[in-house]
């Protein structure tokens, strides 16, 4: 197959050569047209780089040529009609979940010391159930997100400027946009469809929504709220409000269909004391940026949310699990841990007077522990340390791997 141009997305790579030619499946997952394909892409480029001799095998299940691929079957058959006996064979699937029951043909292929397996999804339920059963400890995850600040830069001919900084925060980071030209209506025309298509086809067709209406109220909600402390009950009931009825157990039904289609992302509550997670009440952040402000338009009140927002996909994208931390009635915006190592941070739009520094340094101070601590804000002043604290600019902030 001819392989499109891309830009490569050297560290997703990094992170996946170690299991390259192991007997174990490679399950990348993400939100729709994060890039996902692409990567398949610069897979295959840098299996081939390595070993030119190779047999590429690849299903697009978004490509109607592979339509008569329906379920395990038509895909054992199909990749055994193309298999080669005298090279090393490496199957790509994108949007494998397409498939019925794929998981008992990936197992088949494993029987097989001649096939490395690679497929792509849309949706985190295809992990779930019979995936986990039958396949269960013999694949590796791997979650793609969007453009990071500096691949936005990249992708875009960019500098590293405030005003490159005010483009990714309205627009985001889905691949594709960099194929269109910067005006307002084509990419806001771009990214609302895109909007649509991930809650028709990863939302409401995968799960058999008939309450759209709710659907759509629920994710005005959450855009509106990105940051606030929510439960479903509260969502219940503002609902409610609008004349909309649904109880607090299909919130949370509906939540975890929109967090499985990787749309919006949950942080939930830490007890920075007792060192439980609290049963109720967490904060919801959008995948993308851009999709967040075609929801609710891009508006100077909502720049504390977007800071907020970008600062957590940048954690998320280099590995951190993150919460929202919890002691007593102070608050920390993200308590961020990766391997051994701990961060918090207070993310702030301007910190404009005493009462604000009091607010963000001061919750930090009172934790007593030696892990670093981090205001991130857009002050023009940021870099000076606060009684051990680093305030960084935002933009600093997003160019760098904490």
């Amino acid at each position: 197959m001819e392989i499109p141009n891309y830009k490569p997305r050297l560290h997703y790579l990094e992170k996946l050569k170690p299991f390259i030619n192991q007997n174990i499946i490679k399950v990348i997952v993400g939100q729709r047209r994060i890039g996902k394909s692409y990567y398949l892409y610069q897979l295959m480029d840098y299996i081939r780089e390595q070993n030119p001799n190779v047999n590429l095998i690849y299903i697009n299940k978004e490509n109607l040529e592979f339509d008569q691929i329906k379920s395990y079957i038509e895909l054992r058959e199909f990749v055994e009609t193309r298999q080669r006996a005298d090279v090393r064979n490496y199957v790509f699937i994108d949007e494998v979940q397409e498939i019925q029951s794929f998981e008992k043909a990936l197992r088949h292929f494993m029987l097989s010391k001649n096939i490395d397996i690679y497929c792509t999804g849309s949706n985190a339920q295809m992990l779930s159930g019979d995936l986990a059963t039958l396949l269960g400890g013999r694949y590796i995850l791997q979650k793609i997100y969007g453009l990071s600040f500096t691949e936005f830069l990249v992708f875009h001919n960019l500098q590293n400027t405030n005003e490159s900084l005010q483009l990714y925060l309205k627009f985001g980071g889905l691949p594709y946009l960099m194929n269109l030209k910067f005006d307002n209506e084509v990419w806001s025309d771009y990214l609302i469809n895109i909007y649509s298509t991930i809650l028709y086809k990863d939302v409401v067709w995968r799960n058999n929504i008939r309450n759209f209406n709710f659907l759509d109220a629920l994710v005005q909600y959450l855009a509106h709220n990105t940051g606030n402390i929510i439960s479903a009950k509260k969502i219940s009931d503002y609902l409610k409000s609008q004349q909309i009825s649904m109880s607090p157990q299909s919130v949370i039904n509906y939540l975890d269909f929109l967090t499985h289609a990787f749309f919006v992302m949950k942080a939930e509550r830490f007890d920075l004391n007792g060192k439980n997670i609290f049963e109720s009440g967490e904060k919801y952040y959008f995948e993308d940026l851009g999709l967040k402000n075609a929801i609710t338009s891009y508006k100077p009140s909502y720049i504390n949310q977007l800071i907020e927002n970008a600062v957590y996909n940048h954690l998320k994208i280099f590995g951190y699990e993150v919460r929202v931390g919890v002691f007593g009635k102070r608050e920390i915006d993200f308590v961020a841990t990766r391997n051994n190592s701990q961060i918090y941070i207070q993310a702030s739009y301007l910190i404009s007077d005493e009462s604000v520094e009091a607010r963000e340094f001061g919750n930090l101070l009172e934790l007593k522990d030696n892990f670093p601590k981090y205001v991130v804000s857009l002050d023009e002043f940021a870099g000076d340390n606060y009684k051990g604290i680093k305030h960084i600019h935002l933009r600093n902030f997003l160019s760098n791997e904490i």
